[in-house]
């Protein structure tokens, strides 16, 4: 009983603590802000304080690269938001279905029920940030490449342009991806129970969080450039589609 006292408590200050930082060093709006308060908590709450560490890592990481050369991408007009923020959209894209595992993790262990095994829905929740990590760093640094293709055609287009590839954007999806996986097995692994195999299985967030991107781009380049899809709503399929494939994989592997 205290003890789930204690952690709602960590998990409420933690995300009290990030929406406050965001919204004052205006790295989120105000809806932003609260969209990250709400995801974090059902997050921290419903799947594990752990998880919520690796959500505040991909949260920076994703500052940061969005930061990262801004006033170029400014100058193209290709920056995020007027000074770099995202809204509550955009943080809803990319944690609600890190949320939905969650929940039904939380459904899994407590109330029994033949949604997700315990011990894979650590891997399933590494692989969706993996996605939005690839993806986040693709985008915000890889659109910094001279040479920008389209992923359909292979026609050359101007960077920023729905799914518009470039081999620098592809090295920074993979690293996107790896060192999100890697940095979310060590953490987990020591600390949570949600995550038995060994370290081996992080190839699946990998190969996850890559192909998630390349899905992304497809998505761009057809659905988004015919209005079917935004970017809010192409992030929040691809991580949907990407988690469903780590959910396959993990059923052919294990």
């Amino acid at each position: 009983m205290w003890e789930s006292v204690v952690r709602i408590g960590i998990v409420l200050f933690l995300c009290s603590v990030l929406a406050s930082i965001t919204y004052m060093r205006k790295l989120l709006t105000l809806t932003g802000s609260v969209s990250a308060f709400g995801v974090g908590v059902l997050i921290g709450v419903f799947g594990d304080v752990v998880w919520l560490i690796l959500l505040l890592f991909f949260l920076l990481s994703g500052f940061a690269a969005t930061k990262y050369k801004f006033a170029t991408k400014e100058a193209w007009g290709v920056q995020e938001g007027v000074k770099g923020e995202r809204k509550g959209m955009n943080v809803i894209a990319h944690g609600l279905i890190p949320s939905v595992i969650a929940v039904l993790a939380f459904l899994s262990r407590y109330f029994n029920l033949p949604l997700l095994p315990t011990d894979i829905t650590g891997l399933i929740f590494i692989s969706a940030i993996s996605v939005a990590a690839a993806d986040t760093l693709a985008s915000e640094i890889g659109i910094l490449s001279d040479k920008t293709y389209s992923i359909i055609s292979g026609r050359r287009v101007s960077p920023g342009t729905n799914g518009g590839v470039s081999w620098f954007g592809q090295l920074w999806a993979f690293f996107g991806a790896a060192f999100t996986s890697i940095f979310g097995w060590l953490i987990l692994h020591p600390f949570s129970d949600t995550l038995a195999a060994g370290i081996w299985i992080v190839w699946i967030p990998i190969l996850v969080g890559f192909i998630g991107c390349q899905v992304d781009s497809v998505l761009g380049a057809t659905l988004e450039e015919r209005g079917v899809l935004n970017k809010d709503t192409n992030n929040l399929v691809t991580i949907a589609i990407g988690s469903i494939v780590a959910i396959l994989l993990v059923a052919l592997v294990t």
